[in-house]
């Protein structure tokens, strides 16, 4: 229990850390800038932001969310984001334990968390995310499987995959309006990382998805937030379909367990 305990706050601790580079991924991924270089600057008046104003979540409280030179708002979202990661990595670990999945999870959530925040502001998925993230979950659930012997699940996760690519590129096409290829870039992605687990918790995301859209489009349609011809970020979506499944899969699935 302790050991576990320990992975837990290791992973939130790491995650607090993963989050403020998230941070510089969701700002300038879409502007097309690099991530590596320059160092971080307010973006009001352009000042690097110094080290000691870089502390995850605590630099942000300490300097009230104000930037120290110009005394500009900074959004609340830098401090969102980190605590998210935290606790998404938090979570996983408490899911998975000591398993080799763990680190394809982690990275899935870091890049499904970075997603949703682009989808949210610029109804944008960028190839220069959901790409690598492919490739690098790949390749950890193929580490994962050569070392514990578990070929089997890499290769549902595979079909799963490849299924719901094929599936979201014919919902693309017969519906371009309601469902981007942005969309259809990221199914492989959640396909890989729920088939892992099994067939059933790729058909759990899908309906969890579906159905926390719908509940939450019809309530902002209602309020007349947005109208009804007005897009949705279905990538924000599909990610919390994903983790629903991944988190809740076992208890929610249950109950099927027998059909």
């Amino acid at each position: 229990m302790h050991a576990l305990g320990f992975l837990i706050g290791y992973c939130a601790a790491f995650g607090l850390a993963v989050g403020s580079f998230l941070n510089v991924v969701i700002y300038r991924v879409p502007r097309q800038e690099s991530v590596v270089s320059p160092r971080s600057a307010c973006p009001s008046c352009g000042s690097a932001i110094a080290g000691r104003d870089n502390v995850p979540v605590v630099s942000w409280l300490v300097l009230r969310g104000k930037c120290r030179s110009c005394h500009s708002p900074i959004s609340a979202r830098y401090p969102l984001v980190e605590l998210t990661t935290a606790g998404l990595f938090a979570g996983a670990a408490a899911r998975f334990g000591y398993n080799w999945a763990l680190p394809a999870y982690l990275v899935f959530f870091a890049g499904l968390l970075a997603l949703a925040c682009i989808d949210m502001e610029r109804l944008l998925l960028p190839k220069k995310i959901v790409y690598p993230l492919l490739g690098l979950v790949g390749a950890l659930f193929l580490m994962a499987a050569a070392a514990t012997g578990r070929w089997h699940e890499l290769l549902v996760a595979g079909y799963c995959a490849v299924g719901w690519l094929v599936v979201f590129f014919a919902m693309n096409a017969a519906s371009p309006r309601i469902l981007g290829f942005g969309d259809v870039r990221l199914a492989p992605v959640l396909g890989l990382a729920l088939g892992w687990l099994g067939v059933r918790y790729v058909l759990l995301g899908f309906f969890a998805a579906n159905l926390i859209g719908a509940v939450i489009g019809v309530a902002l349609i209602a309020t007349k937030r947005i109208s009804r011809q007005q897009q949705i970020p279905y990538g924000i979506f599909l990610a919390l379909g994903a983790a629903v499944a991944i988190f809740a899969g076992t208890e929610l699935l249950r109950p099927f367990q027998k059909i």
